[in-house]
């Protein structure tokens, strides 16, 4: 009885750090609608400036508490300024720009803490005052988690003063409710959104700053926190703050009870918890059934089928991508194979997203389980890859029927996070399963066989594979498929209105999306030999959602233009130390400069050049 107490209690002290990072999160979502992917580096930094502060101020409770009122405070600042230098810029932009510069701002404060702070990881101090335990039923539970127990519920009851007590609090409401008419009320909503801003990361700060006695400070903390912290928002439901709290309390307790009740699906128990409750509660357990706004993707212009320009450019691209063995080393043909691959896969992610309107943070699915397909069938029955590589959409084509079926009864942030949740479902099987997939140890000697097997040969096979599956999501696009799609994406009530079955076609279009997407993860699997579980990671969803948005959604080139720029950048900065911090700022500055992307940019440059021919020659005359 006391081991079950203590493990309770346990739980309960990792919900209230968790409590405080998903409250922040959701307090800057409710306000601004930014899904901010660097709340988790507001938490991490709350960590490490706790752990240097804590060594600069006097030993004692007043400096360790000190510590950690100082370290959130700075935090909550950096968030503040981070608002008014990039994010105020952006908040005109649709809301997948605004996540895309987040994660700019993720490279840049990793490679920052790590020039600061050095690689090392780092154990904190003990808080004063608070070393000892507590016997409950003969079970020693320490008394800092006893205090942590505490903090939780006086955060939440601090956060529901502020925002149903004060006329500060009014203002988040009303903001939150419709941003539209408290703009036309004469509310400084600039003044607003850098308030929330600051509310939040200081939350985020405080739970570093917190857990540092309970936890190692390390460079891993900013993505360790943030799933778990978009998955207590979900369930809670975006923009609850009680729904945030009751969620992180579920999450933690299962957390701490999954391992000795489900120690095989312990990693992912909080994802399939997830994917439950989004399935019967698609707002999550608190929240609100929201009107549907017109998608942010409406917004932004979409390519005609051919120009003049863009057929001459296609055309010198052929010529050049046929031409590169001759004039090419071996380095240079790789580089080209995995550029040709990440456009296959980011084209594949653009095939639901822009013409569909749906975002997936859990893209790699289907990458890892068409790499897994074909691997499974090399390394354990010896089939070689003629046979083994069909396997690949195979399997993803059944994998996206499954989650497709229950992804597309969702929108917004609830659909991403479902995609989410079934990437790290089989993210976790992949872990765990060692005796089918090698566990993290993976599967080895996954190699073409014949004259696939030279870098020449093996480069003109994923040229003609790539460019033909390409050219098949093109067309599907263009056709009366894809314009049903747009139409969904635009304006889903009057699809349905004049009889459009739109949950059919984009359930068809995930299992396409998904076909597509593993036919990359096989091709990859061969290039490189091997496969391992980082290929369902959250990191390789994110890498296809940043080369679509950094090449931009205005047309099937966006993907292309944005796997072309990002795998050349990565190539050329990884040479350096802090590379990511330089890809990070290169990124925010795409997005502030560019905001619908490269191709967006591309668009607006060419409009405004036959404008201006127009303009100089209205007769059409030379």
């Amino acid at each position: 009885m006391g081991f079950y107490v203590a493990q309770f209690l346990t739980g309960l002290a990792s919900a209230s750090a968790l409590f405080l990072v998903a409250c922040g999160l959701s307090i800057i979502f409710g306000v601004t609608r930014i899904v901010n992917f660097a709340h988790g580096s507001f938490y991490m930094l709350g960590a490490y400036l706790c752990y240097s502060l804590i060594t600069v101020l006097p030993a004692g409770i007043p400096g360790y508490w000190g510590a950690v009122v100082l370290a959130a405070l700075v935090v909550g600042l950096l968030g503040a300024l981070i608002e008014i230098g990039l994010l105020r810029r952006l908040y005109a932009s649709a809301e997948l720009f605004q996540l895309l510069a987040t994660f700019g701002i993720v490279l840049v404060i990793q490679d920052l803490t790590l020039s600061l702070w050095g690689a090392e990881d780092r154990v904190g101090p003990r808080a004063p005052g608070l070393e000892g335990v507590v016997r409950i039923f003969g079970e020693p539970v320490p008394q800092y988690d006893l205090a942590l127990i505490l903090l939780g519920p006086l955060v939440l009851a601090g956060v529901w003063w502020l925002l149903n007590r004060t006329r500060w609090g009014t203002l988040v409401l009303a903001a939150t409710e419709d941003r539209e008419m408290a703009a036309a009320l004469g509310i400084n909503q600039t003044r607003l959104f850098t308030s929330v801003f600051f509310l939040g990361s200081l939350l985020a700060g405080l739970g570093g700053a917190v857990q540092i006695p309970r936890e190692t400070v390390s460079l891993l903390m900013d993505m360790n926190i943030i799933a778990e912290a978009f998955v207590v928002v979900v369930i809670g439901g975006m923009g609850s703050i009680g729904g945030a709290f009751v969620a992180a309390v579920i999450i933690a307790e299962l957390n701490a009870f999954g391992v000795l009740v489900f120690p095989q699906i312990s990693m992912v128990l909080a994802f399939v918890v997830m994917a439950v409750v989004l399935v019967l509660r698609p707002h999550g357990l608190f929240g609100r059934i929201e009107v549907p706004a017109d998608s942010a993707l409406s917004r932004i212009p979409v390519w005609g089928r051919g120009r003049l320009a863009g057929r001459w450019l296609l055309t010198a691209l052929a010529v050049v991508l046929l031409a590169l063995p001759v004039v090419a080393g071996d380095y240079v043909l790789v580089l080209a194979t995995e550029i040709l691959i990440a456009a296959l896969f980011a084209s594949s992610l653009y095939f639901i997203l822009g013409p569909g309107g749906m975002v997936s943070f859990g893209h790699a699915a289907y990458f890892g389980l068409g790499a897994y397909g074909a691997a499974l069938l090399v390394s354990h029955l010896g089939v070689g890859m003629v046979w083994a590589l069909p396997a690949a959409p195979l399997a993803a084509l059944l994998g996206a029927a499954l989650f497709g079926w229950f992804c597309v009864r969702l929108s917004g942030v609830y659909l991403a996070m479902l995609t989410l949740a079934a990437a790290q479902i089989l993210w976790s099987s992949a872990v765990q399963w060692q005796a089918l997939t090698g566990g993290d140890d993976g599967l080895l000697g996954i190699w073409p066989e014949g004259w696939l097997a030279g870098k020449t040969g093996y480069y003109y096979f994923t040229l003609l594979l790539s460019t033909s599956a390409l050219l098949v999501m093109w067309r599907a696009i263009q056709a009366p498929f894809g314009l049903v799609l747009r139409g969904g994406r635009d304006n889903p009530m009057r699809c349905g209105a004049i009889g459009i079955d739109l949950r059919h076609h984009q359930w068809l279009a995930f299992m396409v999306s998904g076909a597509f997407a593993a036919l990359a993860g096989g091709l990859f699997v061969f290039s490189k030999g091997s496969v391992f579980p980082d290929e369902l990671t959250i990191g390789r969803s994110v890498d296809a959602l940043v080369m679509v948005l950094l090449g931009g959604i205005q047309s099937s080139a966006g993907p292309l233009t944005g796997a072309l720029v990002l795998n050349l950048l990565e190539d050329f900065l990884s040479r350096f130390e802090y590379w990511r911090a330089m890809l990070g700022a290169i990124i925010i500055l795409v997005v502030v400069v560019a905001p619908g992307g490269l191709s967006g940019a591309a668009l607006r440059l060419y409009s405004r050049y036959r404008r201006s021919a127009v303009a100089e020659n209205p007769d059409g005359s030379a």
